[in-house]
């Protein structure tokens, strides 16, 4: 593995001697969350298949233990460190899911998480793409998603993620979907041992069982995305729902249904960092669902195996020229988009 000449920021060492950690849940309640994964639940590893299978039917999530090899996590973790932290270039984001310059925490790490790996521009940035795709459509993970789907899964979406940036409590569906809701299967990849307080991963088991408002009128994306949040977390509360912070070390993975509410936590420890990939899959044979009410076409192509989704795709020449106008009239071009969201949501 080559690793970087640049020595950038990483996290120190989690103790493993560390107590269980206290924090706050999404609601602001106290919540104690484990520190470290002997703490945890044991959860699975890939060859409990059926074990697990029935774990993310009844809970709608599932960890898998050690689904990853350490050295592909340290090669990527390499790669970002030398080929996209020290670029000044323009950057889909997840949070806006615009083209930005990276932001930092004052520790250093990335806080605008990257969008879509599949689609970086290989001219710039072509070995952390290559390790990240590496990961995502690993083998590994193809089978356990083809053991929940019953069929092959393809990716239609990725994000890298260092520092971080505070994810509300939601459902992927009110976002993005299969064509049957709640078939999208997503997973988180720690390719770092996460800290407790670096912005862990939380859950709410079984929430994928409750029906919510969908996307459109006055819980639109647009307009109204604010009373979305609040249902939420009206939802948790009235439910009585238990949010868990599971603790993944490097190379674990979390899966978890498209309805299930989901989220990170709190930054409490920002020396940490919380260095990891995130995916979501539908069934091959289903189409791609967008805000509950479009279906979107797919720019596929097959890499190791996995048919993968690669919008606005920076290696076409076309998108390229795109990619020009949104990076230079911004503000012309985001509010265009933002009555074309409200047209497709209506």
């Amino acid at each position: 593995m080559e690793t970087s000449p640049l020595q950038t920021v990483r996290s120190a060492s989690i103790p493993s001697s560390a107590p269980s950690f206290p924090i706050r849940d999404p609601t602001n309640r106290d919540l104690i969350i484990p520190a470290t994964a002997e703490e945890d639940t044991k959860y699975f590893v890939a060859e409990q298949e059926d074990d697990l299978l029935r774990y993310y039917r009844e809970e709608g999530y599932v960890v898998v233990r050690n689904l990853l090899p350490a050295t592909l996590c340290e090669t990527a973790m390499a790669w970002f460190d030398k080929e996209i932290k020290p670029s000044d270039a323009f950057i889909y984001r997840q949070t806006t899911a615009n083209p930005e310059r990276h932001e930092f925490t004052p520790h250093g790490f990335m806080l605008n998480p990257i969008l879509n790996i599949q689609s970086l521009d290989a001219r710039r940035f072509p070995k952390f793409r290559e390790a990240g795709l590496a990961i995502i459509t690993h083998a590994k993970v193809q089978a356990v998603l083809r053991k929940i789907l019953g069929e092959d899964g393809k990716l239609v979406q990725s994000m890298y993620f260092q520092g971080n940036s505070e994810t509300w409590a939601h459902q992927d569906t009110y976002y993005l979907d299969a064509e049957e809701p709640g078939r999208m299967i997503a997973a988180w990849f720690a390719v770092e041992d996460i800290a407790p307080g670096a912005g862990r991963f939380f859950i709410y088991p079984k929430s994928h069982l409750i029906d919510m408002a969908k996307n459109g009128g006055d819980f639109d994306v647009a307009f109204n995305h604010d009373r979305y949040k609040q249902l939420v977390i009206d939802v948790i509360r009235h439910h009585g729902l238990e949010c868990r912070a599971p603790a993944l070390r490097r190379g674990d993975v979390l899966f978890w249904s498209s309805k299930v509410i989901h989220g990170s936590l709190e930054t409490r420890q920002p020396e940490y960092s919380r260095s990891s990939f995130t995916a979501h899959y539908i069934p091959g044979s289903s189409r791609f669902l967008q805000f509950q009410s479009r279906i979107r076409g797919l720019n596929l192509e097959t890499i190791a195996g996995m048919r993968v989704h690669k919008p606005k795709d920076l290696n076409r020449p076309s998108r390229r020229g795109a990619f020009w106008v949104e990076t230079t009239f911004p503000k012309s071009f985001q509010t265009v988009k933002r009555f074309a969201i409200k047209a497709l949501t209506r």
